[in-house]
């Protein structure tokens, strides 16, 4: 069985040194992982997300029952980042987040929400020198 995305963040973070965290993260490379990353460490890639709190109802499913995963759903994350679509009105591009997190669980919905303000590293030990090593082929500053 697949782990969610927050599962994934949470086993590197309890590894002790670095090679075991790139291990993992190389274990569990998908795009939506690589994606998630990418937008929570590049400083290039800007949200159009208001920081801080998200209004939201957590989604009470367990673990694995969820109507969606971020494994399927990282595909729209650039709705929410400058240069993703400038067409979308803010309170549509709210409203769509909102959806989003409610449709996840309550574990990968905390991932989105640390991702649009790049806090990731403040609630998992993992850092962007880890991530480089762990996927040397990602385009810092540029569009992955």
């Amino acid at each position: 069985m697949k782990l969610l995305i927050n599962e994934v963040l949470q086993k590197v973070s309890n590894a002790k040194t670095k090679d075991q965290k790139i291990r993992l993260l190389k274990e569990h490379n998908t795009n939506a992982l690589r994606s998630i990353l990418i937008a929570n460490f590049d400083e290039s890639i800007v949200s159009l997300l208001p920081p801080g709190e998200v209004p939201y109802t957590p989604n009470d499913a367990p673990e694995g029952t969820e109507h969606t995963v971020l494994e399927k759903e990282y595909r729209k994350l650039y709705l929410f980042f400058k240069g993703g679509s400038s067409t979308l009105k803010q309170s549509k591009r709210e409203e769509l987040f909102i959806q989003m997190l409610e449709g996840l669980s309550e574990g990968e919905a905390e991932v989105l929400i640390l991702i649009k303000d790049k806090k990731l590293g403040k609630r998992w030990k993992i850092t962007k020198a880890c991530v480089e090593q762990a996927f040397p082929q990602i385009q810092w500053g540029s569009r992955a």
